[in-house]
């Protein structure tokens, strides 16, 4: 005959009712200083857009997050129209697209290459691009303007587009590769078997399956093409292939400077970025959790 000799602890009334108040208490504060700091982040938006209603003598004169006393709308009117921002925005949205379409597909292609293929020297490749997250983007500007005079590249948009791919690949693969490690080799394994190529088996397969970390890449790529300053400002001379990184600084003069228009140039190049991150925000957190294990 069996008995039960498991020890069983002593319940004290008031014990669950007292952990579940504690819990309560606790997501309160998590929410309270997620909220805080929530706010802190949005103050900066808050006052460039007060800055960019403002004249010159508003924004000395008043204090940052004061309303002006009339808004001053014509601002953005002005960068758009008198500024050329509206070329610069157009340069900036089709080169970072173009970037970052060939940055993901290339990284893709080279993880997908070096977790799901044995060839000699993967290793030694994986290294060599990890290696360049290491190489400071400054050491590199003589270097690759020489090079680009060399092949007639300067002030041209190829240069541009080059040099933020060589960049931005190796963040990329890294990112990638912590959801390529975690995917089920057995679906690739089914498609052999059915007598599907390496290529479609990537296409088809595998690409769709890492969409959520394709997001992620996307928009951290995304993020440095749209802000990036020191590579167009060196090797792009031609008013019309500047970005709106650039373009900024035709409202800063010898003798004075629109700090409205500044402002409101500034807030032009935010909004697309905010834009693309509030419609992928589900899908870059999903990328970043599901690449951070390993299944």
């Amino acid at each position: 005959m069996k008995t039960d000799t498991a020890v069983r602890l002593p319940t004290y009334p008031g014990t669950s009712r007292g952990s579940a108040w504690l819990r309560r208490f606790g997501y309160v504060l998590l929410y309270f200083l997620l909220s805080l700091v929530a706010l802190l982040q949005i103050l900066p938006l808050v006052w460039l857009l007060l800055f960019s209603l403002k004249n010159n003598q508003e924004v000395f004169d008043m204090a940052p997050f004061s309303l002006p006393a009339t808004p001053r709308w014509e601002n953005y009117v002005k960068v758009w129209t008198e500024g050329n921002i509206s070329l610069y925005f157009f340069n900036s949205v089709w080169i970072t697209v173009v970037s970052v379409v060939v940055t993901v597909l290339f990284a893709s292609l080279v993880t997908f290459a070096i977790t799901r293929m044995r060839w000699k020297g993967r290793s030694l490749v994986l290294g060599l691009f990890m290696v360049g997250l290491m190489i400071p983007v400054h050491s590199t500007l003589i270097p690759l303007f020489s090079l680009f005079l060399k092949l007639h590249l300067t002030d041209h948009p190829l240069s541009v587009i080059l040099s933020y791919i060589a960049f931005n690949m190796p963040i990329t693969i890294m990112i990638l590769l912590g959801f390529y490690y975690a995917l089920p080799r057995e679906v690739e394994e089914a498609a052999v078997m059915d007598g599907c190529s390496v290529h479609r088996i990537f296409f088809r397969i595998v690409l769709p399956m890492t969409s959520s970390v394709i997001s992620t890449t996307a928009i951290i790529n995304m993020i440095y093409n749209w802000n990036e300053f020191i590579f167009v400002n060196t090797f792009i001379s031609t008013d019309s292939y500047k970005t709106l990184t650039v373009g900024v600084q035709n409202f800063i003069g010898q003798y004075t400077t629109d700090w409205g228009a500044i402002g409101a140039t500034l807030m032009i190049s935010i909004m697309p970025i905010l834009i693309a991150f509030l419609i992928l925000s589900n899908r870059i957190v999903e990328g970043i959790a599901a690449g951070s294990v390993k299944g």
